[in-house]
């Protein structure tokens, strides 16, 4: 068994998982993997979690029965550019990439020019440890979880850092939709306090869930597993992923100029 770490860039994506008539990470890793003439889906194939429709990755691990040859760098070679495989490592034939991850960290980067970052801070603060997160999913099962959180000021961005053994459905998108509201002034603090309380909190008293684009699945934790870093892999990874951030850049310079313009007129 190998485990290769993916990073992809979640845009233009329909999420991780495959899923009928729409364009998934996982079907062009399975595409790649018919184009070397690699089983797919591949004996044993696991991986570490779902990241939603336009959720982006730098961590996401895959596991599954592999040949020698296939590197990083050899499975770049018919991925698309969006999502490059950049470590691996041998694992043991019964390691499971979903279930022997013990730790999982979201990085969601929030434009956040005006919002007061000690209140957004202790709201983060009072999320974190052992609590039922029930108003902040749509599952029914699995609510309980015990959180750590952080978040830094980068300019205009409140950037925010949560990790778990697991995270129920739309749980990272819902905090930081909390966290943003306590911290622009349109929540009170006490409102943390109720969503984190027995009471179903429905319609306008509930949590509206946060954009997916700015959020990073940034790492997963296999204490027993130590990823290679693949030279050429990863040297692939930064070309694409610098030119698409130039790409955005020049976007956001436009987009810029349009706002401007219209507001000059």
């Amino acid at each position: 068994m190998r485990a290769f770490r993916l990073a992809y860039d979640g845009r233009p994506y329909s999420g991780f998982q495959r899923q009928p008539d729409v364009p998934t990470v996982e079907d062009a890793l399975f595409d790649a993997l018919r184009e070397l003439d690699v089983e797919s889906p591949p004996p044993g194939y696991a991986a570490a979690g779902r990241t939603d429709a336009g959720v982006s990755a730098l961590a996401q691990t895959v596991a599954f029965e592999a040949p020698d040859w296939l590197t990083p760098a050899a499975l770049n070679g018919t991925l698309p550019g969006t999502v490059r495989a950049w470590a691996s490592a041998d694992v043991a034939a019964d390691f499971h990439a979903t279930h022997d991850a013990t730790r999982r960290t979201y990085r969601y980067h929030l434009y956040a020019p005006n919002i007061d970052d000690e209140r957004a801070r202790a709201a983060l603060d009072r999320l974190a440890g052992e609590h039922d997160f029930h108003n902040l999913t749509t599952d029914d099962t699995g609510t309980v979880r015990r959180l750590d959180t952080d978040c830094h000021r980068d300019g205009d961005f409140l950037v925010v850092t949560i990790s778990a053994g697991g995270f129920a459905r739309h749980m990272v998108r819902r905090i930081v939709a909390l966290v943003r509201a306590v911290g622009a002034g349109e929540s009170g603090a006490d409102r943390i306090g109720r969503v984190l309380g027995p009471d179903p909190l429905d319609g306008a008293a509930g949590v509206a869930t946060a954009s997916a684009t700015p959020l990073l699945l940034a790492d997963v934790t296999y204490p027993e597993v130590d990823f290679a870093r693949n030279p050429d892999a990863a040297a692939s990874a930064r070309a694409v992923f610098a030119e698409r951030r130039v790409d955005a850049r020049v976007a956001a310079r436009v987009t810029s100029d349009l706002t401007d313009g219209v507001q000059e007129r």
